[in-house]
């Protein structure tokens, strides 16, 4: 295969993250949110809140790793955030797939952005610890939105959501107590149980 032979067949198999769904509802139909549209809201919630950022970072950098992170769900499928027996095996899924989907391009691009997906899976330097920051507040965003319908359905509390998510405070602890203040009106409106 030509370069651009590669590249289109990459990005081909990128169309199929739009048929991933994920657990969160989108607040206005209620449909399931898929792996696209929650990419798409990540990279818009980061050139929105990057002034938020713990530590300046490049945000062309954040963007691509929003955009690439969740590539490896089209093999792996989602994994639901409180699914403790599918979260066990998440990151050896994801890493076969990161082998075969950027393995489609040409192996410059495709170490380049393999690279790119562990550094954001690592949640190391300002750029993943942002990004890492921006998709888990995303869905807790969303759960407030549809009135926390997926989290009664799967029996989540504030504490289960603070457990999961507290890591945001290392890429935007502004971002994250603001989160905080959400939850606590959600458990006040009756939308999550405290415990």
């Amino acid at each position: 295969m030509t370069r651009i032979q590669q590249q289109y067949a990459f990005l081909t198999e990128c169309l199929k993250l739009s048929e991933i769904f994920r657990q969160a509802l989108l607040p206005t139909s209620h449909r399931r949110e898929n792996d696209a549209e929650h990419s798409w809201h990540l990279c818009l919630m980061a050139i929105t809140l990057a002034e938020h950022s713990n530590q300046p970072v490049d945000l062309a950098r954040v963007l691509k790793m929003l955009v690439i992170h969740d590539l490896v769900e089209i093999d792996a499928g989602d994994t639901y955030a409180y699914d403790t027996a599918r979260l066990a095996g998440q990151h050896e899924r994801e890493a076969r797939a990161a082998d075969r989907i950027f393995g489609l391009l040409p192996p410059d691009q495709g170490a380049e952005l393999r690279a790119c997906w562990e550094e954001f899976e690592a949640k190391i330097t300002p750029e993943a610890k942002f990004a890492a920051a921006v998709d888990r507040l995303q869905p807790v965003l969303l759960n407030i939105l549809t009135g926390g319908e997926k989290w009664r359905e799967h029996g989540v509390t504030r504490a289960m959501v603070i457990a999961r998510n507290q890591h945001a405070n290392d890429g935007a602890c502004a971002v994250w107590a603001h989160a905080l203040t959400l939850l606590d009106d959600a458990v006040a409106r009756g939308l999550l149980p405290a415990e």
